[in-house]
């Protein structure tokens, strides 16, 4: 299994000085895809010789050969006491991130196994100096994120991304492996570059129950900031490496979770990579939400909508419609939870996202036929909008609307 993946990876580079780049772009398609097949578990390593403190410890397990040498991806590893078999996450950081002791513990409280994934050879020992903060790395460590995809003129296997893939993969893997993991309960949840992990391995390991992809997201080549800077002329990007080439074979019930503020990541980009993907979904643009780790996890809606699936196999709400009529927004929704709000935000500028003014207004909710039913009045200029929900401290979205 593993020769085969760098077998492909091999062939995708070695392509790429006799091909035409349409054959040469698809070889490495191909073995991108491939990844998926990392079901093998990898070799587990402890990260120091001390017990295990409550059920979390600090692990290595080995990743993909990178440049020929071997690699090991550093990881909290926690397993909540429980007699039965629990349900597990797989959590991947953003950019300044790492492995988080704390994140795990969040899962684990709530009966789930978790492994916090280190994706750029680190570790969580944290380096100051230069005015940042940023994390030791290890003797076993593979690649580092050099910008965005500022690596994509190197050899496909020796990219960032790939490696990062990989240990996403392999970490779902290793959970499937422990006794006390229930294998058709595990999720995947990444933030900011965790999210973009996220949604390209979505249509990669079809083996994970659900996805919750934080903030990022695909189709990052048309946003008005500097994702598409960087991304716009960047055809290895668009053809390989960009979530939504494969995102149609994301079939996981999915959280899109992000907030209408967000400067790294707009919302038509979010929307445009959820739209594409087959698997029921929900959404949730939390006002003031920030965009942080601490944020993401402190949140109560990633574990509601996990709790849901892992129960029931499906999101606890589901738009069932949206319209605009005569100047009236008309949302409907099915949801196995009490509605006791809802609100309309608007605005009524343009350009990226994340810097428009947004505005909430009234809306109504009400009960009909088994449905809830949001009305609001869509104010005249408006140039997009969507509608909020909420149930107790929890918070669902409509689909995010342009008006042309």
């Amino acid at each position: 299994m593993w020769g085969r993946v760098s077998i492909l990876a091999a062939l995708a580079v070695s392509v790429a000085a006799t091909a035409h780049p349409a054959e040469y772009l698809a070889a490495e398609r191909a073995a991108v895809l491939e990844l998926g097949s990392l079901k093998v578990p990898p070799r587990l390593h402890p990260a120091h010789d001390g017990p295990a403190a409550g059920g979390l410890r600090p692990v290595f397990f080995d990743g993909l050969a990178w440049k020929g040498r071997p690699t090991r991806v550093y990881a909290w590893l926690g397993l909540p006491e429980r007699k039965e078999r629990v349900p597990g996450i797989v959590l991947v950081h953003g950019g300044g991130g790492t492995a988080f002791q704390e994140w795990v513990e969040r899962w684990c409280e709530r009966g789930y196994a978790a492994i916090s994934i280190a994706v750029e050879g680190q570790t969580d020992l944290p380096v100051t100096g230069g005015g940042r903060r940023s994390w030791k790395r290890h003797a076993w460590a593979g690649p580092s994120r050099s910008g965005i995809y500022a690596d994509l003129s190197d050899p496909l296997r020796d990219q960032w991304m790939y490696h990062a893939v990989a240990a996403t993969v392999l970490a779902n893997s290793l959970l499937r492996s422990l006794p006390e993991v229930d294998g058709r309960n595990i999720g995947v949840m990444g933030v900011s570059w965790g999210g973009v992990i996220t949604s390209t391995v979505m249509g990669i390991d079809s083996r994970f129950a659900f996805a919750i992809p934080t903030y990022g997201s695909g189709h990052l080549f048309d946003a008005q900031n500097h994702w598409g800077a960087a991304l716009r002329d960047q055809r290895r990007y668009r053809e390989v490496w960009d979530p939504m080439v494969r995102i149609g074979r994301a079939r996981m019930p999915a959280l899109w979770l992000s907030w209408p503020e967000d400067r790294a990541f707009p919302l038509d980009c979010q929307a445009e990579s959820y739209r594409a993907a087959p698997g029921s979904r929900m959404v949730a643009l939390i006002p003031g939400l920030g965009h942080s780790h601490r944020a993401a996890w402190e949140t109560p809606d990633s574990y509601a909508f996990a709790d849901s699936v892992v129960r029931s196999g499906k999101p606890w709400l589901a738009q069932e419609s949206l319209a605009v009529r005569d100047g009236r927004v008309f949302a409907a929704f099915a949801s196995t939870k009490p509605l006791q709000g809802a609100a309309l935000l608007w605005t009524a500028d343009h350009g990226f996202t994340g810097r428009r003014k947004w505005t909430e207004a009234a809306a109504k909710v009400e009960k009909l036929s088994g449905r809830w039913v949001v009305t609001a009045d869509l104010p005249d200029g408006a140039t997009a909008w969507f509608v909020n929900v909420v149930s107790g401290g929890l918070t669902a979205s409509s689909e995010y609307r342009e008006l042309r």
